[in-house]
């Protein structure tokens, strides 16, 4: 399924890419998969029914962690994704030592549809449930065909430390990969896709394995500015992190049930 020849045939040009994109290392791989291989993978691809839990912060999102169990070419993919193979490219490209979380928490598909949006954040850094897993990747897969710049959706990028930004276009068969940290806050705007589309993409998070944690744990932190999001979602925002914090010492996510 994952194009493996042209990726490693192209391994030096997407690492010099990706460490020297602005505002923090990112690129986007085009032509990832086989055309054919994806095409039939998109094809199978249902409306997901379960909602983010992003609440205030998102609108319109869904997603399924267990996607593979949806089909032979699900499972194509999901195996190359977890791979040796491209855990080694993986790692060259990014100069990290990575692997590809294996039950994809928080991951899988995710489907944006009418008027979707997610406000601009910075995950969090340990996995929830591996305390020595580093959240150090985003990948993210996009299915969107027929993408036009006028339907929105654009991945956008903000340095939270220097305010730059930039924007990352969101084509069928692109993968995108972007550093994790809790300056790398990134989000999209409300889109407008055509009717019975939606913004369509397959998450991975790629972690590095840490004898001993490096820095505090971090939950979402979500970055609202007042103009624009408003006064209330601006005090909700700011609330957030302690909020979550108080709820996980009583209650376990549900997102990787899905």
């Amino acid at each position: 399924m994952i194009n493996f020849e042209l990726i490693e045939a192209n391994k030096e040009a997407l690492r010099e890419q990706f460490l020297n994109a602005k505002p923090f290392p990112h690129l986007g791989i085009k032509d990832f998969c086989y055309q054919e291989k994806i095409e039939q993978l998109f094809a199978k691809i249902p409306e997901i029914e379960t909602k983010s839990a992003d609440y205030i912060f998102a609108k319109n999102k869904f997603e399924k962690s267990k996607f593979r169990e949806m089909g032979e070419e699900f499972e194509e993919l999901y195996q190359d994704l977890v791979s040796e193979r491209f855990q080694k490219l993986l790692s060259y490209i990014t100069n990290e030592d990575v692997f590809v979380d294996q039950k994809f928490y928080g991951g899988g598909i995710h489907q944006g549809k009418t008027g979707s949006f997610l406000d601009m954040h910075a995950d969090f850094n340990y996995h929830p449930l591996e305390p020595n897993w580093f959240r150090n990747l985003n990948l993210l897969l996009y299915l969107n065909k027929d993408w036009k710049k006028e339907y929105g959706g654009e991945l956008k990028l903000e340095d939270k430390r220097t305010g730059e930004k930039t924007e990352v276009d969101v084509p069928f068969n692109q993968m995108t990969i972007m550093l994790c940290r809790g300056y790398t806050l990134h989000g999209y705007d409300p889109i407008n896709f055509p009717e019975g589309t939606f913004r369509t993409s397959i998450a991975a998070y790629a972690y590095t394995l840490e004898e001993e944690r490096k820095e505090a744990a971090r939950t979402t932190e979500w970055h609202i500015e007042k103009e624009k999001g408003g006064t209330l979602k601006y005090l909700v925002s700011k609330i957030w992190v302690p909020a979550v914090k108080l709820k996980s010492k009583f209650s376990k996510s549900k997102t990787a049930k899905n």
